[in-house]
C-alpha cells in the first residue's frame, strides 16, 4: 500500500456552509484530515495516508511566500520521508496557480496532485468526499509518475500547465480547453490516461534545482478597448516590478497607448510577455512587434504566463533566451 501525505491548504473543500443547502457564503478551512479520516473510511482502503495542516484559508489569500513553503515542504515529504505520492488540497480560486508553479519547479517524478472542490464539505451532493478519494487514488497509481504535477477533479486528471477554472459555481468547473484531460478515474476503480505532457516540468524542467527563496514581482495588466498606458506607466515609475503581462486582446495586441507604455518598460529594464485573455489559442511573434522586445506567451493564459516570467528571471535576463524558455515549457 502507498504512502500518500496529504497537506492541506483550505479551500472550499474545507469548508462549512451556514446550512445543507449554502453554496456560497460558507467558511474554508473549518474541517480537517481527522474529520475526513472518521467520515470516508473509504481512504484506508487506497492507501496509508497522514495528513498535515499547512494553512486554512480561501486561495484568494495565498502569495509566493505559500508557494515557497510549499515547494520545499513537498520536497521534504518525498525525498526525506520518503511518501510515495502528495495530495494538496486547495481552494479552487487558484489551484492553477499553485500547481504550475510546482509544476515548473518540483525536482520529483513521484506524483503531486492538487484537488478543491466546487461546493463545501457540508453541502448536499458537495464534490468534495469523492474529489479527495480521487485524487489519493491518482496520487498512489505508479500510472501518474512522470507526468508532472496534476489536478483531480470531477473524475477528470488535468496536467498543471493546461488546466484553468472556467466556471464560478459548477461541479465541472476545470477544463483544459483546446487539450482536454489527461486521463480519467473510472468507476471501476482504476485510472486510465490517455496523454502525456510533452513540454518540460518538474525534474526536466530549467527551474527544478534551483534554490529558490524569493520570486520576482511581475504585473498583469487586462486590456480592453480605449485602453489608456497609465496604470503599465505606473507599474514602471514604482520599481517594484521585474515584468509585465499584457492579457491582450485577440492575438496578444494592445491599444497604442498600452504598446508605447510597454515599450517605455522595456526601455526601462522591465520583461514584457504578450499574451491574450480569449482563452484559446496561440500568441506568436509577428512583424508589428518585432523590434519591441517583447516576448510571446505561446498558448499560455496571462496568470500562467506571470509564473514562467516569475521563474525565467531568476535564471535568465535574455529576452530571447526567455523566449525559448515559453516555447519548451
Amino acid at each position: 500500500m502507498k504512502k500518500i501525505k496529504i497537506i492541506e491548504m483550505g479551500g472550499t473543500i474545507s469548508a462549512e456552509g451556514l446550512n445543507r443547502l449554502d453554496r456560497q457564503d460558507y467558511t474554508s478551512g473549518i474541517y480537517n484530515g481527522n474529520v475526513f479520516l472518521d467520515d470516508l473510511p473509504e481512504i484506508r482502503e487506497i492507501a496509508e495516508v497522514d495528513f498535515f495542516s499547512f494553512t486554512n484559508v480561501s486561495s484568494t489569500e495565498l502569495n509566493q511566500t505559500h508557494w515557497l513553503k510549499l515547494r520545499s515542504l513537498i520536497v521534504y515529504f518525498l525525498n526525506k520521508q520518503n511518501y510515495d505520492g502528495i495530495v494538496i488540497t486547495h481552494g479552487t480560486s487558484t489551484l492553477e496557480e499553485t500547481a504550475y508553479f510546482l509544476h515548473l519547479t518540483l525536482p520529483s517524478n513521484l506524483p503531486v496532485v492538487l484537488v478543491g472542490a466546487q461546493r463545501p464539505y457540508t453541502a448536499l451532493s458537495s464534490d468534495a468526499h469523492l474529489n479527495l478519494i480521487q485524487a489519493i487514488k491518482v496520487a498512489s497509481s505508479d500510472l501518474s509518475k512522470d507526468l508532472g504535477v496534476l489536478v483531480s477533479l470531477n473524475n477528470e486528471i488535468y496536467c498543471a500547465r493546461e488546466v484553468t477554472k472556467s466556471h464560478t459555481y459548477q461541479v465541472q468547473a476545470f477544463n483544459s480547453s483546446e487539450f482536454g484531460f489527461l486521463g480519467t478515474v473510472e468507476p471501476d476503480n482504476t485510472i486510465q490516461y490517455y496523454l502525456k505532457p510533452l513540454r518540460q516540468h518538474t525534474m526536466k524542467s530549467d527551474f527544478s534545482n534551483l534554490n529558490i527563496t524569493e520570486l520576482p514581482n511581475v504585473a498583469i495588466i487586462y486590456s480592453h478597448a480605449g485602453a489608456k498606458g497609465d496604470l503599465i506607466n505606473y507599474i514602471v515609475e514604482s520599481n517594484n516590478y521585474h515584468g509585465i503581462v499584457i492579457a491582450g486582446t485577440g492575438a496578444g495586441l494592445m491599444s497604442p497607448d498600452e504598446k508605447a507604455a510597454l515599450i517605455n518598460a522595456v526601455n526601462s529594464g522591465i520583461f514584457v510577455v504578450r499574451s491574450s485573455h480569449v482563452g484559446n489559442g496561440r500568441v506568436t511573434e509577428t512583424n508589428n512587434f518585432k523590434s519591441t522586445h517583447f516576448i510571446s506567451s505561446d498558448n499560455l493564459s496571462p496568470q500562467k504566463a506571470r509564473i514562467l516570467l516569475m521563474v525565467s528571471l531568476l535564471k535568465y535576463q535574455n529576452p530571447r533566451k526567455i523566449q525559448t524558455i515559453f516555447y519548451s515549457h
